[in-house]
This record gives C-alpha cells, structure tokens and sequence, in this order.
C-alpha cells in the first residue's frame, strides 16, 4: 500500500502533520480547544504570571510586544534574556500536555514595525525589496531577519506585510508595501516568505482582503474599502493568491469592511471575507489581526469579538482585548450552540496540524546548530539598501554633491546618522549644498538634494532639483545615500510606486 502520510496537504504540512492533530484534539476538552486558538500578549515583564495563564487556558503561545522585549542598561535588547522568556513560555505550552510547539510570535518586518532593535540587524522598509526588485536578494533577506529570531526562540514572524499601497492616500501601511504593482508585491512577498522558511521561522502573509488601498487606519476606526469584487481580485489579492499557490502557511485578515463582501463587518470577523480567501484555494492557518485594535474593540466588546472571529472562519485569534473573557465567551457561544463544535474543531485542527509540522521540519526553537548571532544580517541589510536607492531627478553618475554638504530635517538621530555615514564616505559636513531629510511622516522639503526616509511620496511636493529615495534610516542605508551623493556607488533602485509625476519604474538605468 502506498503511504499516504506525505501526501501534501497545499500549505506545506502532510497528511500525517494533519492525521496527528485530528487525534490530538479530539481527545482534547473545549476548554482546550479554546484555548488553542488564542494568542494573546501580555504586560511587561509578568513572564512567570503569563505562563501560568498558558497552562490554565491552554493558550497557544503569545506574540511578544516591544513591551514585554527585556533591554540592557544601553536600552538595547538582551538576547540571552529574550531568550530565556521565549523557553520559559514554551516550557509552560509543554506543560500542559501538547506534543508540539507553542507558537513564540514577534512582529518584526523591518523599517518602522521592528519590535526587537540592536544588537539584532536592523533593516530597511520593505518598500526597498521592491525597488531593488531582485527576488533572490529578498529571499535571502527574509532568511537573514528569521535567522536571528529562530536561535531567541520565536517560530512565528507576523511578516511580510504584502499589501499593495495605492501612495499617498494610504496612511497606514506606505513604505511597509513592498510596491504598489500587484505582480511586484506578490513575487517579493512570496521570495520573504520562503527566506523566513529556509530558516525555520513561519511567516505570516498580511492584511487580506488588503490594506494598503484603503483610506483610514484600522488601529483607530474601521476603513471601508470601496473596491468591487474584480477589482481586488486585480490588485490587492494577486499578492495573496501568489502566497496561496507557494503553499505559504499563515494568512493574516485585516480589519477592513469590505460592502462587496459583508457590509460594515471586518473581514477579520466575517464569514464572507473567509469564503473568499478560502475561495483562492487558501487551506492553511487564518489568523486575525489584533483584537484589540480600535476598529474591533469599540464594535466588539468583552469576548463577542473573538466568537464572531472563529465562528466567521479564523483559526488563529491575535491578541484579543481581554484572553479570559475571549476564552469564557467561546466556551459560553459553544455551549450555547451559536458556535459549533465543528468549526472550533477545524481551526484548532488547522493551528496543531500547522505547529506539528513546524516541529517535524525545522531544528526546534532556540536550539538550532548553527544559530546565527544577533546582527548577522548586517551585510545584507546594507546590500538591500544599496540596491534600493532611487534616483528620482538628478545625475545618475559622477558626485552629486562636491566633498561638503550641509544637512537638515529628518527625525530624531537621522542627522547624527547621515553625518556619520557621510565621514565614512569622505565626505565632511558644515557647507556646501543643502541635503533635506525626510522623515517618516514629513512634509515636502526644500533645499538642493530632497531625500526621503521612508514612503518617498513627499518628494512631489519637494522643491530640490535632485530627488532620491533612500526607504530606510539605517546606518547601512545612510551609507547608501552617502555613497551615491559621492560618487563612490550608483543609485540602482526604481520607483516601486508613482510619486506624483515621477510613475512607477523611475529611476537611473
């Protein structure tokens, strides 16, 4: 008889992964179930507290908040001691009687989302993977970022943000879309995810039905999204279509309404948002997005939120307002008969089929044999952002600027940054034309060399007769622009999306 256990399921588990949960949790008690598909956060440094909460409710795990991140005396991070929490909650998972991981989450894209800082690499926005347009590079960098989170015993990385951003009128997510090019987003995004795979960390494909073309920001209200069903289906899902024919494993829903769909409900807690993310052949872990952002909480109180969740079709509840009610309330809804038994199987199913396969086929958490140290992905960080900067108007070889320049703008330490980078480069700093910084967020500047930071969409308003986007504020991308502004190296990157009259693609030959 041929052996059917690994046959592959389409999301990268087989059979035998799925034969597993299927009898691991029908032996379970709903208390258990429930508690298998809530992944909370908790305060601070109440580690110990927490992990008495993992074995009481039964929790998968927990996400781990810049909050909860133990620091030194310098306020960077303490790996040993990030990693000593990171046991500490998986020994509480394996406590309570599970055979297969806890999920360890952390949000760290790079750019503005990075909850761990230094001594871990610090990387550019992930608009830059779209500028520098090179998969391999960005499939490298997707295993160069989990490589330093897998040996601090995270499993589950809430990356890459792969929305399509429509530019300016998108106000939340910006230089977090690696383009706004729907085949772009997709082949980058795709190429993140499985680098974040080949070094054993679960990514996590986000904000389905789409964010990045939507107009309000969900942390604080709940956008709508206006788009009909071909639209979407024509830019903001080809990125996740892609995700689902990888067999790419987590697919994060936002919270964003879609009337096309089921009007004034997120597509996080709608039963019509899951049937169309089912419906592009997706067959592994939905999980929402926070719970406690403003466009749920307000709308959902105490518990409802996280039965209409499970009962629309999430497997994976992220950071519910309050754990205990969430957990009480799917018991209560499941007892009640307005949730059923069945659907909880299913998603509990789907989290325990997810992590027994992550167990099978990666080095377990913390514990891998050639765990990479914190800031190993320095040279690709700096090779990202060398390969990223645009060129929007201006020379595209030879010096831009002569051996001085004076600089401006910019948010806190961007100055210090760009005048350390500009020594390394040769440069000295105190006359000379005028480089104005972009920060995250800033408005159009003027001077003779205008560079954003970040999303590059101020530079259409910006006087400066030469343009360059530099979508980061690392060390390693300020010697970029340092390089460029020298002549020491080229400006290779293209537009990844249209900055006013300057259309996608621009950039130096």
């Amino acid at each position: 008889m041929a052996d059917t256990g690994s046959r592959p399921l389409g999301w990268g588990p087989e059979q035998r992964d799925r034969d597993a949960a299927v009898a691991a949790v029908a032996a379970m008690s709903p208390e258990q179930k429930a508690g298998q598909v809530l992944l909370p956060t908790f305060r601070g440094n109440q580690v110990e507290a927490y992990a008495g909460l993992i074995q009481r409710l039964h929790l998968a795990g927990s996400i781990i908040m810049a909050d909860n991140v133990p620091r030194d005396p310098q306020g960077n991070v303490d790996v040993a001691a990030m990693g000593a929490v990171n046991q500490r909650l998986l020994q509480a998972v394996a406590a309570d009687g599970r055979r297969w991981p806890g999920i360890i989450g952390v949000d760290q894209e790079g750019g503005g989302v990075a909850r761990l800082g230094p001594p871990l690499t610090e990387w550019p926005t992930p608009m830059s993977y779209g500028a520098a347009g090179n998969a391999a590079l960005t499939r490298q960098a997707g295993k160069g970022l989990a490589a330093e989170l897998a040996p601090l015993g995270f499993d589950l990385d809430f990356a890459p943000d792969t929305d399509v951003t429509i530019g300016p009128k998108d106000p939340t997510i910006g230089a977090r879309s690696m383009s706004a090019d729907p085949a772009a987003a997709a082949t980058q995004g795709v190429a993140f995810s499985q680098g974040m795979l080949d070094a054993g960390v679960l990514p996590t494909v986000k904000h389905f039905p789409g964010h990045g073309s939507v107009t309000a920001d969900s942390h604080l209200s709940l956008p709508v999204q206006p788009a009909g069903i071909d639209e979407l289906q024509g830019r903001d899902w080809k990125p996740f279509q892609a995700a689902v024919t990888a067999a790419l494993p987590i697919i994060m829903t936002g919270h964003i309404a879609v009337p096309a769909l089921e009007p004034g409900v997120p597509a996080s807690l709608s039963a019509p948002s899951y049937a169309a993310l089912r419906g592009l052949g997706f067959k592994g872990v939905a999980v929402t997005d926070a719970l406690n952002m403003g466009a749920v909480d307000k709308q959902y109180p105490a518990g409802a939120a996280a039965v209409k969740a499970v009962a629309a079709g999430a497997d994976l509840l992220l950071m519910p307002a309050d754990v205990e009610q969430a957990h009480a309330a799917i018991l209560q809804a499941l007892a009640a008969g307005t949730l059923s038994a069945a659907r909880l199987d299913e998603a509990a199913q789907r989290v325990a089929t997810m992590m027994i396969w992550h167990a099978r086929t990666s080095p377990p958490a913390g514990t891998a044999a050639t765990a990479a140290q914190a800031g190993s992905g320095a040279p690709l960080s700096t090779q990202v952002s060398a390969s990223a900067v645009t060129v929007l108007s201006g020379p595209c070889s030879g010096p831009l600027v002569p051996g001085s320049v004076r600089v401006a703008g910019g948010g806190p330490g961007d100055r210090e940054r760009f005048e350390a980078a500009a020594a390394r480069a040769g440069l000295t700093v105190g006359s000379g034309p005028l480089v104005s910084l972009i920060g995250p967020g800033g408005k159009a500047a003027g001077g003779d060399i205008a560079v954003a930071l970040d999303a590059p969409w101020p530079l259409q308003d910006s006087g400066a007769p030469v343009k360059l986007a530099l979508y980061g504020r690392t060390d390693a991308a300020f010697d970029a622009l340092a390089a460029v502004l020298a002549g020491k190296a080229p400006a290779p990157g293209k537009l990844p999306a249209a900055v006013g009259p300057f259309p996608g693609g621009t950039g130096c030959p």
